[in-house]
């Protein structure tokens, strides 16, 4: 298990990322001898930072992307060293790795509030597909790019050096008896045809590489086009349940007016009536008074 400065670099790492810059400061200042090395940190881009959070939050994604890595380069370093190798199955897999890490990483930045751009996309994307990478997993404070061939497979192809045929005494007659020595094998030819398998295979990545990404372009306008069609339906039914609401409150008006102009009369009646009353009242005393005389 970690621990001293090693476990407060790797919860630094895991901060969001408007605050890595004083909370590496203020570690610089606590690191005593290794106070440079903290102060250099380099804060992540916001893709290096995405792919470091996949660490740190989604392991079981982050881990089995680097599993398929590693599976893929062990059966390129096979088809490179002349024993059989599934390049394709393991290549496969590997893309689908790739793409369910750049998933979670796109939807760890929603959630911190980082919209990705498609430059964000493409620069996490890449990073997925370089890793394993020297830095520290989780540690990232670049955004990577991935090798060639030769880089994924371990080996280099123009660097290695074919067998040399031990010379013969004598040249030797061919022989087409059962069982007789097969001919010296022409190293030049093997190594130029390693060559084209190499060559093959980086054609064939990158080509579904290609194909890859423009999967991945779809499903994502695939999913905006979702999310566009969710909030058009949305603002539809807010439509609609505000012609509704306008609608009761224009019938509540209308009743509230009648209801007015009703009272309004019925008011102007009692004021006749009162009217009436009194014009009485004074008419009975009247006549009282004149009685009373």
């Amino acid at each position: 298990m970690k621990g001293g400065l090693d476990a407060e670099l790797d919860r630094l790492y895991q901060l969001p990322l408007a605050e890595f810059t004083a909370a590496r400061n203020a570690l610089a200042k606590e690191a005593g001898s290794r106070a440079a090395e903290v102060r250099a940190l380099e804060k992540p881009p916001v893709p290096a930072w995405a792919v470091n959070q996949l660490y740190w939050q989604r392991r079981p994604i982050y881990d089995a992307l680097i599993e398929a890595a590693q599976g893929m380069r062990r059966a390129h370093a096979a088809v490179l060293a002349g024993r059989a190798g599934d390049v394709r199955t393991a290549g496969k897999e590997h893309d689908a790795a790739v793409m369910a890490a750049a998933d979670a990483a796109l939807e760890i930045l929603l959630e911190s509030g980082h919209p990705p751009t498609d430059a964000t996309r493409q620069s996490i994307l890449t990073t997925l597909r370089a890793l394993p990478a020297d830095e520290p997993p989780g540690r990232l404070t670049r955004v990577l790019q991935p090798g060639g061939f030769e880089a994924l497979a371990g080996l280099s192809i123009r660097g290695a050096k074919a067998p040399l045929a031990k010379p013969a005494a004598k040249p030797a007659a061919p022989v087409h008896a059962k069982g007789s020595k097969e001919p010296p094998r022409d190293t030049k030819a093997i190594v130029k045809a390693r060559e084209a398998v190499a060559s093959a295979t980086r054609t064939l990545k990158q080509a579904e590489h290609a194909a890859q990404r423009e999967e991945f372009e779809r499903a994502r306008a695939a999913r905006e086009a979702e999310k566009a069609g969710k909030a058009v339906d949305a603002a539809r039914k807010a439509l609609e349940e505000a012609e509704e609401e306008l609608r009761n409150a224009e019938t509540a008006a209308t009743a509230a007016t009648r209801k007015r102009e009703s009272a309004e009369r019925r008011a102007k009646e009692s004021e006749a009536a009162v009217d009436t009353a009194q014009a009485a009242v004074t008419a009975a005393q009247q006549k009282l008074d004149q009685l009373e005389r």
